[in-house]
């Protein structure tokens, strides 16, 4: 027997062909319920057929936090674990149990595994921790979108890691993101010493090849008094980099790559992303540093968010040409194979490994 009444609750718009499977991988829940925001193909009718509570309610002007608020609000007062989803998101199976073993110590808010994309090989890409299982009360949603949990109790929530929660996002492609530039623009607009809404905003500006714009407000962000966390100053960092870049100023761009490394020197990314520009330069003692930086790192952190690039044969791509162009070509052939072993798709990499195998008369 269930020592816990656990409820799911989601937002959605026209995921009609979505619902089947989101369905089928909610069904651990007790109770499924569902807030339609205005679909016009039939997605409220097949949820309701397969076993949703659905409503509808439409908001104008958007904001996802409104959103999602009621959607909660709309969850019976005696659930004990309540999880948010979209409808393009994924439970592997076994995720309650592994919820309520977490929620046996207490907890009042649980963090998990969440691959937000995938390689065309079908591994993972972009991989982070989220925290959207929480507790029926004191918790609200803030943000006009990236909309996070905020904790409305005393001190802070009790947290715990889930271990063996794995979800999946799968989503349309060709679903626009438009909204999402003047929703942060708005959301920086309502608090301006919001640290987080200022990094998504200049991310997003980068997003759209507004260079200028994405330099001014990620400097914005890394003079907060507020931004402190290390991997957020140096993903700015990093960005900052590549709109330099993109805007022919390279000695900027090395500079805050540089900056981002020893930032948050535990993370991958930033030493990848130095590597690959010290490789375009030809710097090759520097390009065999850093990607051995990158390569003594060797679990995906929880703290931040994790690139597929960063996590499969690039770093061990970046060494072999390091090795190669030292003169330690064995070295070079070793590290390529297993460049070719952990991204069999890439041609780049299968290229250089032919070349290395050449070089070595293999």
């Amino acid at each position: 027997m269930n020592k816990y009444k656990v409820c799911v609750y989601a937002i959605c718009k026209n995921e009609a062909a979505f619902a089947r499977r989101w369905m089928e991988s909610m069904k651990e829940a007790d109770e499924i319920v569902v807030l339609d925001t205005g679909s016009t193909d039939g997605t409220p009718a097949l949820l309701k057929e397969l076993g949703a509570k659905v409503y509808t309610e439409v908001f104008s002007p958007w904001r996802f936090d409104v959103a999602r608020n009621r959607s909660l609000e709309l969850l019976p007062q005696d659930a004990d674990i309540c999880v948010c989803t979209d409808l393009d998101e994924l439970f592997h199976p076994g995720w309650r149990e592994a919820a309520e073993r977490a929620w046996d110590h207490g907890a009042q808010q649980l963090r998990y595994r969440y691959t937000w994309s995938f390689e065309p090989d079908g591994s993972e890409g972009h991989v982070f921790w989220i925290d959207n299982i929480h507790a029926r009360r004191n918790f609200q949603w803030v943000n006009p979108v990236h909309e996070v949990l905020q904790y409305t109790g005393a001190g802070r929530p009790r947290t715990a890691f889930a271990e063996g929660i794995q979800l999946d996002h799968r989503p349309d492609p060709t679903k626009s993101r438009g909204q999402y530039l003047p929703l942060l623009e708005l959301s920086v607009q309502e608090d301006p010493h919001n640290d987080r809404n200022m990094h998504y905003l200049g991310r997003e500006y980068m997003f759209y090849g507004m260079w200028d714009k994405c330099i001014e407000t990620l400097k914005r962000h890394l003079s907060m008094p507020e931004a402190v966390w290390k991997d957020e100053r140096a993903a700015s960092m990093r960005f900052l980099a590549r709109a330099y870049q993109n805007k022919g100023n390279r000695t900027e761009a090395e500079r805050y790559l540089l900056r981002a490394a020893a930032e948050a020197p535990h993370l991958r990314e930033p030493w990848i992303d130095l590597a690959v520009f010290l490789c375009e330069q030809k710097d090759y003692p520097g390009v065999l540093f850093a990607a051995l930086r990158a390569l003594s790192i060797k679990e995906r952190p929880r703290t931040y968010i994790t690139e597929a690039a960063s996590w499969g044969g690039l770093p061990y791509d970046l060494a072999a040409i390091g090795y190669y162009y030292l003169g330690q070509k064995e070295l070079a052939l070793s590290y390529s194979q297993k460049a070719a072993e952990l991204s069999p798709l890439c041609g780049r990499i299968a290229a250089n490994l032919r070349f290395f195998e050449k070089a070595l008369g293999e």
